[in-house]
């Protein structure tokens, strides 16, 4: 799938750990959401998560049938083998993760990359990687979803990264209904959630919201 930054509109990241390690659960709300409009899905299997490494492939396998039934591109987080294993559309990397570097190589051009930038010297050295095709800033709020999430940003420091980056930027960590929109008006590509979808109690009204803001 060749990456377009409409892709990132409304991203969904999530694992078995955001739903109480209930895979047949988690899978259910993927599909719910996917029906509802999201515009991207990443795979982060993280945290307290119980699955095995082939129980991890295997989920990994039907969440790409999922994303193809749906058009929507599969992104791995961090686990480039993982990603290569199930055929995901791109790979996001964390500044303390897999050496990026390295993943760019080991992907060459099968997949895109996303990448993890919460300062400006962290955006200024991904603007001179040809590779980088997108960049996660955040938590741009307080957050429960990431134990080792680091301080939250705000919003003026989200809309200054946007306009340092020379990606398409992505807004992530502690949005919630009442903050989307302040987080849409930086001028960001897309708003990245986890939280707010998965624990929604009403999952599809919920990505929705998130696709208006888009419209």
């Amino acid at each position: 799938m060749i990456f377009d930054p409409k892709m990132l509109q409304v991203y969904l990241v999530g694992g078995t750990q955001d739903v109480h390690n209930d895979i047949y659960a988690f899978l259910e709300k993927v599909e719910l959401a996917m029906k509802s409009g999201i515009t991207a899905f990443q795979y982060r299997e993280k945290g307290n998560s119980k699955l095995l490494p082939n129980e991890r492939v295997d989920l990994g396998l039907e969440l790409r049938t999922l994303c193809t039934r749906y058009g929507i591109p599969l992104i791995v987080d961090d686990d480039y083998r993982l990603a290569q294993q199930i055929n995901a559309d791109g790979v996001h990397v964390g500044q303390s993760d897999t050496k990026i570097d390295q993943i760019s190589v080991s992907v060459g051009h099968q997949m895109f990359i996303g990448y993890s930038c919460n300062t400006p010297a962290e955006i200024e050295r991904a603007n001179l990687m040809d590779f980088v095709d997108y960049i996660g800033c955040g938590p741009v709020f307080p957050t429960k979803s990431k134990a080792d999430a680091d301080p939250a940003i705000g919003i003026d420091k989200l809309e200054r990264f946007n306009m340092l980056s020379q990606r398409p930027v992505v807004g992530i960590g502690g949005i919630n209904e009442k903050n989307m929109q302040l987080v849409h008006d930086t001028g960001v590509a897309g708003i990245a959630v986890i939280s707010l979808v998965f624990d929604s109690s009403d999952l599809a009204a919920t990505v929705k919201k998130l696709k208006e803001l888009y419209k």
